[in-house]
């Protein structure tokens, strides 16, 4: 370990003890007093869970002393965290002191946009949300009530949704995160890449990443692969705007121009495709339509892409045939963040048929078929059904969505088409900065008669609730079980590892008290939590008491590469990888990706991109005590020849505003060589503008803020959010 990391990580170790510390003080305040004490045994008790800082969900085991969480840790037996977690997972106990925490249901007390609330009783918040609901039902129907949802623990909500009948459910990871990259690969190989993404990372002999930042983008098992593929030689190729840590790492890095992924990709292929360096066998035997896809791609030459992209053709040729050289194991990683520019699905193809070209798709090295355990459902009652389309994609206007778009649930509601929309659900995402065009957003509450939020912590879009029901942290409660897609087949369980401080409750019991207020009590026959986990799992021959006490079972290996015996089967039209896909020339796309130039910069500005840290998640953890020491807010990395030009040095604090005269909160600079000239670089999820994030608030700049415009994917209705510019202005410029 390097001095510098050992330094990062005494810190880390030094914060978490400073929390755990100041714990017992927390514990004896009066909500504390009044919970009920399940957990006070004296000594150290470890139980094993799984963490909810991201959507990974690693397994974890928390330790606690004297009754008071103390540290959470890696389960060496769990698949995905290996034994070791990230800082965020590493962080978590944060979650559980954070002071900021939502603690008591609150019913608004004023007009939406101001923060005035009233406490009520768990009882008063269902009354009011069942009486709000009812009223909905029977003018719009039950349809016109919507959720927006992230991660496991949105489970039972929905199902409560559902048996009221519900129809419209949508996450921002579909059409503002990963969307656009599950469509371009299921349209070439019939299946998207998954979540956790099938990436045989280890195994690789050349990695490649295009704007895809491991160990930045904190993926816990990713990263740990990452760094055993670096430790056993692979070739690191990295084409990105900005230096990042991977780029570090990287044999050859490409500061490519940003917009112009695609046609570095086409001139990948066309190079591979010219000199004859694809795998020959593999696209004869499983490759449909090779002949027009050649043909296609022919004119897309690296001297085409030069000036398109700023890389060298010498240096995209020499890029090409080191990936050739290193075939099937070759990745070419598909990203997860993936909505950038509005042709996204047709890039993710690309990207999609480069792997197709070297023969990566299901073989060592490059994506493995991911295998799960069966674990059967709840045998529920059935729900009711609905004569009304869902609202998010009128008359298939995106053909090839096959999740449901949030944005476009978010027009229902403010035009009433294709009927209107008057009651929001919002669980565990901050639609505020999760969402492009905050002010169309806005507009879609106000049409609103009602807005539920469940969350954690006081977030953007709690403020705009008129209900806020506070959610247990993941450390306090039992979620649904874990059953991954993964290398390896087990099921894992989230179980209470102390008690909520205050009136905090989980995600399951809202769900099913608030069915028993709604008159939908026979949706739920199990009496609680454990004896729906319990069911589940006898029916599939497992013992809950086994799984409590170790937090993962493991399942029997099973095949997941082609030569293992894993079936080599594509769920697409032809049964085959289409390199040439007339299901998109049916439709009037493109069958074969075509580069389209992106939009210059205006005279003095710079194309605004952003991305995340190791130590945040999204907007969700800035008032985590803990992993706010390691980062208390975020930098405008600056080109530092730009940074000279403009009179600007690291650490002055400036404002940036954008196309359409929206001016972000000051942020401190970054004058760094790291950068392109054309863009800048934020970190998202800072700059929170919510009262009640007190430790958080106002800290640093909110990328979300100046997403003012968007480019839809014409395919499948994500959202380009990299196409906005904006200006850098002096601090003193605004007093």
């Amino acid at each position: 370990m390097s001095e510098l990391n050992r330094r990062k990580f005494l810190k880390i170790s030094a914060a978490t003890v400073t929390v755990a510390s100041g714990a017992a003080a927390f514990a004896k305040s009066p909500a504390a007093q009044t919970a009920p004490a399940k957990r006070a045994a004296k000594g150290v008790q470890r139980i094993p869970t799984y963490c909810d800082i991201c959507f990974w969900k690693c397994g974890a085991i928390a330790s606690v002393r004297d009754g008071v969480l103390w540290k959470v840790e890696g389960n060496p037996a769990d698949p995905l965290s290996r034994g070791r977690l990230c800082p965020r997972g590493t962080g978590g106990v944060g979650a559980h002191f954070d002071p900021d925490r939502l603690k008591r249901p609150l019913i608004r007390r004023s007009d939406r946009g101001r923060e005035v609330w009233a406490e009520v009783s768990w009882d008063e918040a269902f009354a009011y949300i069942a009486n709000k609901m009812h009223a909905i039902k029977a003018t719009y129907g039950p349809e016109s009530v919507a959720m927006f949802a992230h991660g496991i623990g949105g489970n039972f909500l929905k199902h409560t949704l559902k048996a009221y009948g519900a129809t419209n459910f949508a996450a921002p990871s579909f059409a503002q995160c990963r969307g656009p990259r599950d469509v371009g690969f299921k349209l070439t190989f019939g299946e998207d890449v998954g979540s956790p993404e099938r990436t045989d990372i280890k195994n690789a002999q050349c990695l490649v990443l295009i704007g895809s930042h491991l160990g930045e983008n904190m993926h816990n098992t990713q990263v740990q692969e990452f760094a055993e593929a670096v430790g056993h030689g692979a070739t690191i190729i990295v084409a990105d705007p900005r230096f990042s840590v991977a780029a570090s790492k990287a044999k050859y890095y490409l500061p490519i121009k940003p917009g112009t992924d695609l046609a570095l990709v086409l001139a990948w292929m066309n190079v591979i495709v010219a000199e004859g360096l694809y795998d020959k066998e593999y696209v004869a035997k499983y490759g449909f339509g090779f002949e027009q896809f050649a043909a296609s791609i022919a004119t897309y030459t690296p001297e085409w892409a030069y000036p398109e992209t700023g890389i060298e053709p010498d240096i995209i040729r020499a890029t090409a045939r080191e990936m050739a050289k290193h075939k099937p194991a070759t990745l070419v990683h598909p990203g997860r963040h993936a909505a950038w520019y509005g042709d996204d699905s047709q890039r993710s193809r690309a990207v999609a048929l480069l792997n197709a070209l070297l023969g990566s798709w299901g073989r060592k090295g490059g994506f493995y078929a991911p295998v799960s355990m069966s674990v059967p459902g709840y045998p529920y009652p059935a729900y009711p059904t609905s004569t009304k389309p869902k609202v998010d994609n009128p008359d298939g206007r995106y053909p090839f969505a096959h999740e449901a778009i949030t944005t476009g649930i978010r027009e229902a509601t403010i035009t009433g088409e294709p009927y209107p929309v008057k009651g929001w659900f919002v669980y565990a995402t901050n639609l505020i900065h999760a969402l492009p065009n905050e002010a169309e957003t806005i507009k879609a509450i106000q049409n609103l008669d009602l807005l539920v939020v469940v969350d954690v912590i006081p977030s953007e879009i709690a403020g705009w609730a008129d209900v806020v029901l506070p959610e247990s942290v993941y450390l306090e409660r039992y979620d649904d079980l874990n059953v991954e897609w993964f290398r390896e087949p087990f099921v894992a369980l989230r179980q209470p590892v102390v008690d909520a401080p205050d009136e905090q409750k989980p995600n399951w019991w809202m769900a099913k008290k608030l069915a028993e207020t709604l008159g939908l009590a026979h949706y739920y026959p199990w009496k609680d939590i454990e004896e729906y986990l319990g069911h589940r799992l006898a029916g599939a021959g497992l013992s809950f008491d086994e799984l409590k006490q170790k937090g993962i079972i493991p399942g029997a290996p099973q095949p997941i590469f082609f030569d293992e015996g894993a079936p080599a089967e594509f769920a697409t039209p032809s049964g085959k990888i289409e390199f040439y896909s007339l299901q998109l020339q049916t439709a009037g796309f493109d069958p074969v990706p075509v580069y389209t130039r992106p939009a210059e910069p205006p005279p003095g500005a710079f194309r605004l991109i952003s991305g995340r840290s190791p130590v945040h998640t999204f907007s969700r953890t800035q008032s985590n005590r803990v992993l706010s020491d390691m980062m208390d807010e975020n930098e405008v990395w600056i080109n530092a020849d730009m940074a000279r030009r403009m009179d600007l040095r690291s650490g002055d604090y400036v404002r940036l505003k954008n196309q359409d005269a929206v001016v972000s909160n000051r942020v401190r600079v970054k004058a760094t060589e790291r950068i392109r000239p054309d863009c800048v670089f934020m970190v998202h999820g800072f700059g929170h503008t919510s009262r009640g994030l007190k430790h958080a608030y106002q800290k640093g700049a909110s990328d979300a803020h100046l997403i003012t415009r968007y480019a839809t994917d014409p395919l499948m209705g994500g959202t380009g959010m990299n196409v906005n510019f904006v200006t850098i202005e002096p601090e003193a410029a605004h007093g």
